[in-house]
């Protein structure tokens, strides 16, 4: 058995969800852990002398928590409710990967907590420009929802902060506008994923929990 960790981030709307469902369609054995999941309550997020809710940052997530997850789902893809059936569009870069299992992890904050950087096999990372962004912001519903100046306050400059930290640090993370339509993004990235897969099934880059 082997397994693919996707890592799917980037900015607040920049299209990493609905990317990934397209994903899982098009992929064998594939499962999606989302970051979102693993908010802690609202009571436990604290609140700046601005009143401004600071949920764009890691001490807002149990990523403890989702590293367990991940590595469990590791451990025992085939336990997690991974459905193994034919994808969508199977082709021949498909045959013979009945055996392995890909898991995509989305979210905005992935790269700049180290006991993550360790499971990646890629690392996507999706921008946007800071209009469209707000633009995109502001059509969506948040629980709690976004207080007067939030975005410009708070959301913009975080993640501009951890952009800077993965510029400056990190390295093999493949860049992904996300101002392109989703059909340019997923094809993209569906061809990376298949090179990918045709390492694992070669044997040139086995990769078990």
């Amino acid at each position: 058995m082997k397994v693919l960790v996707i890592g799917l981030g980037g900015v607040t709307n920049g299209g990493k969800t609905t990317l990934a469902k397209k994903l899982k369609k098009m992929l064998p054995n594939c499962d999606i852990i989302s970051q979102d999941d693993f908010f802690k309550p609202e009571s436990e997020v604290e609140t700046d002398e601005r009143g401004f809710k600071l949920y764009d940052v890691l001490d807002a997530l149990y990523m403890d928590d989702m590293v367990k997850s991940i590595r469990n789902w590791m451990k025992n893809p085939a336990s997690s409710g991974v459905v193994t059936e034919e994808p969508q569009n199977t082709c021949d870069n498909l045959k013979n990967t009945a055996h392995v299992y890909i898991l995509i992890v989305e979210g905005f904050l992935l790269y700049n907590y180290e006991p993550l950087n360790e499971l990646w096999n890629r690392r996507y990372f999706l921008t946007l420009p800071y209009e469209e962004c707000k633009r995109r912001r502001s059509t969506r519903v948040y629980q709690p929802a976004d207080t007067p100046g939030y975005f410009d306050g708070h959301v913009w400059p975080m993640y501009l902060k951890y952009k800077n930290e993965l510029e400056e640090n990190a390295s093999n993370i493949v860049y992904l506008d996300g101002t392109k339509s989703h059909e340019e993004l997923l094809s993209c990235v569906y061809s990376d994923i298949i090179e990918e897969l045709k390492k694992l099934r070669e044997g040139n880059e086995p990769v078990t929990a």
